[in-house]
């Protein structure tokens, strides 16, 4: 029986603050299989932990990261932000999903391959982001494994899907039905989808045969999944 991979969508951020080794660690503490994390460039180069452009959501500072070093960085944050090289650490042997939110160039998705590599986790690291962004990862690293997000659910162009060579096609969890699924299987591709919160939606979607679910909920998942896969009973309130 399939069973339904879940991805900890930036750690455990109904605990911890995201992107945060205290978060990613209590993810994996809770049944993650894989955590997803936002990478994006300091001034300096440097790979770290942010989704968003500035810090201003999460630390209060009205600074954009790309006008910080890493070491300013880690000042206003008081080590907070953690590199990527620290993430991995983090994480032992876990699955790690990068998404690169900031990225449209090869040269930035080469630092972060870079930090990977010399990490020695390009074996345990895939990818995600828009079309752009994957092309970058791409040419950056022929082998890198991807997961490439899309907006719609209108197949992605063959030319595109030939020059990036995504394993997986990553969609909004509201986008996916039966006839989506069976099309992105029936092409040899893996299924997928981001970020349902709620029992109802994460049932529904385990039982489209999606094979990766990412949540901000991954201990509510993991039970979910669990249950199913030895038979039990799934239904209840969210």
């Amino acid at each position: 029986m399939q069973t339904v991979t879940a991805v900890a969508h930036r750690g455990d951020p109904y605990r911890h603050r995201e992107n945060t080794l205290d978060s990613l660690r209590s993810a994996l503490d809770r049944g993650a299989d894989a955590v997803e994390i936002d990478v994006r460039l300091t001034r300096d180069g440097v790979p770290v932990l942010l989704h968003d452009e500035t810090l201003s959501r999460l630390w209060e500072h009205d600074r954009p990261l790309r006008s910080l070093s890493a070491a300013e960085l880690r000042g206003l944050t008081g080590g907070g932000v953690p590199t990527l090289a620290e993430a991995l650490a983090a994480t032992g042997d876990g699955r790690v999903m990068i998404d690169l939110p900031g990225t449209r160039e090869e040269k930035s998705a080469r630092r972060i391959v870079d930090a990977v590599r010399e990490a020695g986790a390009a074996d345990r690291v895939y990818y995600t982001a828009d079309a752009r962004a994957m092309l970058a990862v791409r040419a950056a690293d022929p082998s890198a494994e991807i997961a490439l997000t899309c907006a719609s659910v209108a197949p992605p162009r063959p030319a595109l899907l030939a020059a990036i060579g995504p394993r997986w096609l990553n969609y909004r969890f509201s986008l996916v039905d039966r006839d989506l699924a069976a099309r992105v299987h029936r092409d040899g591709r893996l299924l997928s989808v981001w970020t349902p919160d709620t029992r109802r939606s994460m049932r529904r979607l385990i039982g489209l045969g999606v094979d990766s679910i990412t949540t901000n909920r991954v201990d509510v998942l993991c039970a979910l999944r669990d249950r199913d896969h030895d038979g039990g009973d799934i239904r209840g309130r969210d």
